[in-house]
């Protein structure tokens, strides 16, 4: 099944006004699938209760959580991995760097084999 998309017009960032506007395809979402969603198609795939299902996935949330806020990356198999990055401000000096120059903490994902496979071979159908 092929991945759907919108075009949209985009300005150029940071100019006023928006500068020379070019048009990009952007991915068209049809929904979404939540925890609870997840739980209950995987139910239907194997022999593990949905209870057994819930407690595992929020158990990894978890997990998860905990493993990045003490500097590890959580590598979740084919799926990917996720790891904590980081934007601060330059300084001159490596001293003058600080946890005062980190402006924003993310996570990132880095999809896995499995995801990389089908990104690779998944086709666009534009909406």
């Amino acid at each position: 099944m092929p991945i759907k998309f919108k075009v949209i017009e985009k300005g150029q960032p940071g100019v006023k006004g928006g500068g020379i506007k070019k048009f990009y395809a952007s991915p068209v979402t049809k929904g979404e699938l939540t925890l609870a969603g997840l739980t209950k198609a995987i139910e239907k795939i194997c022999t593990v209760s949905g209870a057994d299902i819930r407690a595992v996935l929020y158990a990894l949330v978890d997990v998860s959580v905990d493993s990045l806020g003490e500097s590890n990356i959580v590598r979740l198999g084919d799926l990917g991995s996720l790891r904590v990055s980081l934007s601060s401000e330059g300084k001159d000096t490596e001293k003058e760097v600080d946890a005062n120059a980190i402006r924003k903490a993310s996570v990132v994902f880095t999809p896995g084999s499995r995801i990389k496979e089908m990104l690779s071979t998944t086709k666009f159908e534009k909406q």
